[in-house]
């Protein structure tokens, strides 16, 4: 899953950061609306972690425009503005969440995970093909029953082409899936992902297989 965090005190965004992807989300950071709105429109997110009080304005302003290319975009608000009204403003702004700082990182995760587990997000859906079953509100991965222990990183890549099965996935899709901006990605990273990933699951006997479209992307296809 890929978030957004937007949040311009710098110490707490690294802190945030660094929760985030020990539970092995993908993390960009913003510090400033103007940033984040080219945020949104490089890469598409699973959900936001927004500051009001940003440098250049109030965070809310910055929601419909999140949500004009996914409507349900889960948006959680992180602000010391904790008064009664500045809650009821900020859920009535769109925010499917308030919470006032200074707060409990357990508590944010766990909010996180309610968010994710609501019946309307797509992301509880289980991808079948061949003899592997991705879960994808857990990312989990199964052949025949037996769970497949995965890198985080192969484990993003797995996902993006299951749910594109049968489908070219172009290269940028893939890295964008992968990799957060921060990340220094050399030309041949997501390839070196892909190769091992192709060798584990050959091993797994998942019967299925990725093909590489030269100068294109990926494709994933369950084996002849």
């Amino acid at each position: 899953m890929r978030i957004l965090l937007i949040e311009d005190e710098l110490q707490l965004a690294d802190t945030l950061r660094v929760a985030l992807e020990r539970e092995r989300f993908i993390v960009d950071h913003a510090d400033r609306l103007a940033t984040a709105r080219v945020a949104a429109m490089l890469a598409p997110f699973d959900l936001v972690l927004l500051d009001r009080t940003l440098p250049d304005g109030d965070g809310l302003s910055l929601v419909p425009t999140l949500r004009a290319g996914n409507p349900g975009l889960p948006v959680i608000v992180l602000s010391a503005r904790g008064e009664i009204s500045d809650r009821i403003f900020g859920l009535d702004e769109g925010a499917d969440d308030y919470l006032i700082k200074p707060f409990s990182l357990d508590e944010m995760l766990a909010r996180i995970r309610a968010i994710m587990r609501r019946p309307a997000d797509l992301a509880g859906e289980d991808i079948r093909a061949g003899a592997l079953v991705f879960d994808l509100s857990n990312e989990e991965v199964a052949v025949g029953g037996v769970r497949m222990e995965l890198p985080r990183r192969e484990l993003r890549v797995l996902a993006a082409l299951m749910k594109r099965r049968g489908r070219t996935v172009l290269r940028e899709s893939l890295e964008q899936a992968v990799f957060g901006f921060d990340d220094e990605v050399q030309s041949n990273t997501l390839d070196s992902h892909i190769s091992r990933l192709r060798r584990k699951l050959s091993e797994a006997g998942a019967g299925i297989e990725i093909h590489a479209i030269r100068g294109v992307g990926y494709l994933l296809r369950e084996s002849l």
